[in-house]
């Protein structure tokens, strides 16, 4: 799927005197209007909730002109409610970046909350060696709203990108910031649909807090890389999901293990990596393994890590070829799988770096 879009300086469509705007020096940041609820207004016909495009955004948050420096959009046309993501606008977002890479000092990218830990996992494994910031952010109240959280989020998230010290940038890497947290994007997962605190990363610290200043956590924050950026144009989706549960039945695994065309499955078990001890249900996940398909353990829990071998629960798994996630999110998995399975590395490569940190998305071997 290809998104049409196009970028158009901020302070050419803001109406406005010279005088108005102040460039208090020669930052540049792109913005990346995607859709989702940042951008939405009600359709008074319908009552529904309906993407608008990047103008009325602007109208909205007249601030962000005022930031001192430049900043320009590149918009979706139309937007997309991020429930439609998938691997391909990931590809496509990773290959704008790379393309204005060398013309913008950040980039703020606008997306649907649903979506937006996947997004930004996937990005982190696509753009490798990242030295400048990728931001993505959004809200839980559309734009328009009286108590909308969009503005906070946009224009935080603006300083954030544009933030430098000795000529290079506090957070090189890809990060969401929400309700004045900033986190690392592949340790985050949303977990409210209500409050505005709508994301938390369990497993790894707030990269910075935003209140009165924004305060950096600097030693959770990855290194800028000596070496150029090298940006990925594909990625594999052939994976599969088995979400383990009391009373799951042979043929539901079956079902998901033998599902065509799969070459790995994230195997969601309960506490650090336990599921039933069944003989059915370990023959089947050998008989899958023995296949060339991957299983990858991670937990259920959105906080801790899997340990196989910990209880006696888990410790089949291991013998039969199991793969630790460790600490890793749903969502860092599945982009990390996709990426990896992309690359056409050997089935023993790919084990040995799924239980490496390549970005930050795991504690062990990080």
């Amino acid at each position: 799927m290809t998104v049409s879009s196009k970028s158009i300086p901020v302070d050419q469509r803001q109406p406005r005197s010279r005088s108005t705007i102040t460039k208090r020096n020669n930052t540049r940041i792109l913005i990346i209007y995607t859709g989702g609820t940042v951008g939405m207004v009600i359709d008074p016909a319908t009552g529904a909730l309906k993407p608008i495009g990047f103008k009325e955004i602007r109208d909205n948050i007249p601030e962000i002109v005022k930031l001192g420096f430049e900043v320009e959009v590149h918009a979706f046309n139309p937007p997309m409610d991020s429930s439609n993501m998938h691997p391909e606008v990931w590809v496509e977002l990773a290959g704008i970046i790379s393309k204005k890479y060398k013309n913008y000092d950040g980039f703020v990218i606008l997306h649907g909350s649903d979506t937006m830990a996947f997004t930004a996992s996937a990005l982190s494994f696509l753009l490798e060696n990242l030295g400048k910031p990728v931001v993505l952010t959004g809200s839980q109240l559309p734009i328009g709203e009286i108590r909308t959280d969009a503005k906070e989020n946009i224009i935080t998230a603006l300083e954030i990108a544009a933030a430098r010290k000795a000529g290079k940038a506090l957070v090189p890497e890809v990060c969401i910031y929400f309700d004045y947290q900033l986190f690392r994007g592949n340790r985050s997962k949303k977990y409210n649909a209500e409050k505005f605190e709508a994301f938390y990363s369990m497993n790894y610290p707030p990269l910075a807090e935003a209140g009165i200043s924004i305060k950096y956590q600097r030693e959770y924050i990855l290194r800028a890389p000596e070496k150029a950026l090298k940006v990925y144009s594909r990625l594999d989706p052939a994976v599969s999901v088995l979400k383990i549960f009391p009373g799951i039945t042979p043929a539901t695994v079956e079902a998901v293990l033998g599902t065509p065309g799969t070459k790995a499955v994230i195997l969601e078990t309960f506490g650090s990596g336990n599921a039933t001890t069944a003989p059915w249900f370990i023959a089947a996940l050998a008989g899958a393994v023995k296949r060339g398909v991957l299983v990858v353990d991670i937990t259920q829990c959105d906080g801790g890590a899997v340990e196989l071998g910990r209880y006696e629960t888990s410790m089949q798994l291991k013998q039969i070829g199991v793969i630790s996630g460790h600490d890793m999110t749903f969502e860092a998995a599945l982009a990390k799988l996709m990426f990896l399975l992309a690359q056409q590395h050997s089935p023993r490569r790919i084990r040995e770096l799924l239980e490496t940190s390549l970005r930050g998305e795991l504690t062990n071997g990080g």
